[in-house]
């Protein structure tokens, strides 16, 4: 990772100084960390197995209470003829099995961004390999950071390669991808507003079945009740949320899988019939128009399937796929079956056919661990929508609200206090409005059938631009995923009036939001990139500007990543002064979900080296956390001096190159000196070397001196104070815009900078 100092005249290198290998002062550390293993990456079978057991509370919540309202959705009208139970059953299981563990378990997890996983990460998966973002701060640098693992851009196939530029030089194409990846991220967060309160409100719904003078009003108060305690307990994060719900989930489990055995021997062991896909077709001809509507409650089935993706980061591939092929798909299997065949025998009680169905001595710990396990299945998607939208933020798509880091321990656990209000509040209204969980699935399947299109497309592009695939495999995938979830859709679409459109009017809202936050931060961004003050005219600002340096460090935030921003003249012009060590800062946020710290900083000199005026770039991947103030300036000067000790080293290495060849070119060659005995040739010799070593001693102790005085120097300036400068820009829209942009950039744009939390800072 080569450093290049930024030349104040802008003449070019000597020779000598260009055939020298140089590298900075982060260089050593980033080889000892290079290949390094993340929590997400392979490990022995003992590790597998306990993450594999710990993966269980933490991703299987949502899709493992499915089973509490999958049925009552699918038959909201009850069931016409017993043998449409076996075409639902044969449904469930065939969804389960292509959509869960063929697509996600075996070929989606693949497509994890260095452990993370998620709408996000496939972006941000997809902005290495081809330049789609829509803000130019990519460094040659970026690429050799060791987890960025990137591989030599496509020059195997001409199909990536032209597929890769057509994605770069389609502006098209950029958009229509960030507004696939906010899409899902919307519905993903519309999924964590749905999931408290269908799976909270169908877990307390069955305490009807043993007080049965409780109405429907007293179940959505109890319901919201709970929906009040999970949303008020979100500050205190889930630390070893791992080891805490696991035990819960792998009780509930049990219980549903031994409860489905129990219904299954005792009422119909002949629903193991739907295991022949055939009664899919004979349910669809039987039932026609009504058959494709039921579809959309046929889906709620896997509700939860792209946590398994988005929470890939704390655990592995191999574990991911241990738990679901061995825990979860047999006893949510399990606990389909026996309600089925249940369900033979008393069709009636389909609408609450999951507690109907448990035996008496059960019921207890079955509704009690089913709360348990609908507050659990809550607090997996909340965490994972918190978890989204932090890297949202760090990568310029959503506004710099309060992000609280929870835990020590788990970097993913988050915290945003203004998201939990509203999503919070979002989700009693729908309890309150919505009643039943009829109604609310309805809403919830558009989210989950929705993203599961979104993965599908960038999965797609994946395969194209990164796996290399074969054009009959990467079509096999899309058609047959894609067309799928198109079904699913289509049917669900079919309910808007009945509640689908609720996930449609909170996914603009918010979508609404980061495209204006995203367009206003590229334009921003745009427009100092153009007014950029090129770095050769330092010093004639600084003497123009009569500047005298005031003790300590200051760091002038900004987000351009080169050259002097606009706001510095403006500042000095205004206050002419500047810090004795003085750096143009940028927190930069790297397509990859983690930066280690070895590897966090990146200086270039601005100016003459007397000036002490840097450049600096902090890098952060997407899953970074920001140090408190105090840690990361203590970093950041550690950094600075093993720069400066690196530059002063680099500027030893080229003087004693220079004295090395002006004392050997003093020497007159074989052919022109006069003809001598040998030892004088090696007394002679022996002089240039004696007169080489005592100049490089003579340059290298100068140089350890200079060293140590900077050191010194930077020492006693952060003694007297490290001060951060931020500058706040008025954006406003052209006297000459349109109506939709003056209203996007002063109304909308404006109303988030000023009322969010953060929204003002850099």
């Amino acid at each position: 990772m080569s450093l290049e100092v930024e030349n104040p005249g802008g003449a070019g290198e000597s020779p000598n100084r260009l055939s020298l290998k140089r590298h900075d002062s982060l260089f050593g550390d980033a080889e000892k960390v290079s290949g390094g293993k993340y929590h997400g990456s392979e490990g022995n079978w003992a590790r597998t197995l306990h993450l594999a057991f710990q993966s269980v509370g933490i991703i299987y919540g949502d899709i493992g209470t499915s089973p509490l309202y999958t049925y009552s959705s699918t038959f909201p009208n009850g069931i016409k003829q017993n043998d449409d139970l076996l075409g639902v059953l044969s449904l469930i299981i065939y969804t389960l099995i292509i959509i869960p563990m063929l697509k996600y378990v075996f070929i989606v997890l693949y497509a994890n961004d260095n452990g993370d996983g998620g709408t996000f990460a496939l972006y941000s998966l997809i902005s290495r390999y081809a330049k789609i973002r829509m803000i130019p701060n990519q460094q040659a640098e970026d690429a050799m950071v060791s987890n960025y693992s990137i591989e030599a851009p496509s020059s195997q196939l001409r199909r990536a390669q032209w597929f890769k530029s057509k994605l770069e030089s389609s502006k098209a194409a950029k958009i229509v991808l960030f507004t696939l990846t906010i899409l899902g991220t919307s519905m993903v967060m519309g999924d964590g507003t749905l999931t408290p309160a269908i799976s909270v409100l169908s877990a307390v719904s069955g305490i009807r079945e043993k007080a049965p003078s409780l109405n429907q009003t007293a179940v959505v108060w109890i319901s919201v009740a709970i929906l009040l305690m999970l949303f008020s307990v979100q500050s205190l994060g889930t630390d070893k949320v791992g080891y805490t719900f696991a035990p819960v989930i792998s009780v509930w489990f049990l219980l549903i899988a031994g409860i489905g055995m129990y219904n299954l021997v005792v009422h119909d062991i002949g629903v193991l019939r739907a295991f022949n896909p055939w009664y899919i077709v004979q349910y669809f001809k039987r039932n026609g128009k009504d058959g494709w509507v039921s579809l959309g409650g046929v889906i709620l089935c896997v509700t939860g399937t792209e946590g398994m993706f988005a929470d890939l980061g704390h655990f592995n591939i191999r574990a991911v796929q241990i738990s679901f092929n061995g825990i979860l798909f047999p006893s949510v299997a399990l606990s389909y079956i026996g309600q089925a065949a249940y369900l033979r025998k008393f069709p009636e009680n389909v609408g609450d056919c999951f507690y109907k169905s448990i035996p008496g001595p059960l019921f207890w710990p079955t509704f009690i661990v089913a709360i348990l396990a609908a507050i659990i299945a809550s607090q997996a998607m909340l965490s994972g929508a918190f978890a989204i939208l932090s890297k949202a933020l760090s990568l310029g798509c959503f506004p710099r609200v309060q992000v609280i880091h929870t835990s020590t321990k788990y970097e993913g656990q988050v915290y945003i206090p203004e998201v939990n209000f509203m999503m919070g509040l979002a989700s009693i209204i729908v309890t309150i409005a919505f009643r039943t969980t009829t109604s609310i699935g309805n809403a919830y399947g558009i989210c989950v059938v929705t993203t599961f299109s979104v993965t599908t497309h960038l999965m797609t592009i994946v395969m194209l631009l990164i796996w290399k695939k074969h054009i009959i495999f990467v079509l096999l995938f899309y058609v047959v995923f894609g067309s799928i979830e198109l079904i699913y859709l289509s049917s669900i679409l079919s309910k808007f009036i009945q509640g689908g459109y609720l996930p449609f009017c909170f996914a603009m809202v918010l979508m609404t939001l980061m495209a204006t936050w995203h367009y206003v931060h590229v334009k921003r961004y745009w427009y100092e990139l153009d007014h950029i003050v090129p770095t050769n005219q330092m010093t004639t600002l600084l003497e123009k500007n009569d500047v005298r340096r005031i003790p300590g460090v200051g760091l002038l935030y900004t987000e351009l990543v080169q050259g002097i921003p606009p706001v510095f003249p403006r500042l000095i012009k205004k206050i002419p002064s500047v810090h004795s060590i003085f750096l143009f800062m940028s927190i930069k946020h790297l397509p990859i979900p983690h930066v280690v710290p070895a590897e966090r900083f990146l200086f270039r000199q601005v100016g003459p080296r007397e000036h002490r005026m840097f450049r600096c770039v902090a890098r952060y991947g997407y899953s970074d956390s920001l140090e408190e103030p105090k840690e990361f300036a203590g970093f950041l000067v550690d950094r600075l001096k093993m720069f400066i000790q690196e530059e002063i080293a680099f500027a030893q290495n080229h003087a004693e190159n220079e004295d090395e060849t002006s004392s050997i070119t003093d020497v007159p060659d074989a052919q022109t000196r006069p003809r001598r005995s040998t030892n004088s040739v090696v007394h002679s010799e022996e002089a240039i070397e004696t007169r080489v070593s005592s100049n490089s001693g003579r340059i290298t102790l100068h140089a350890n001196q200079t060293a140590e005085e900077e050191k010194q120097l930077i020492d006693r300036e952060v003694e007297r104070g490290v001060v951060y400068l931020m500058g706040e820009a008025n954006v406003s829209a052209g006297p000459k815009s349109s109506i939709l942009k003056k209203v996007v950039v002063n109304y909308i744009y404006t109303f988030l900078r000023k009322n969010l939390t953060e929204g003002h800072k850099a």
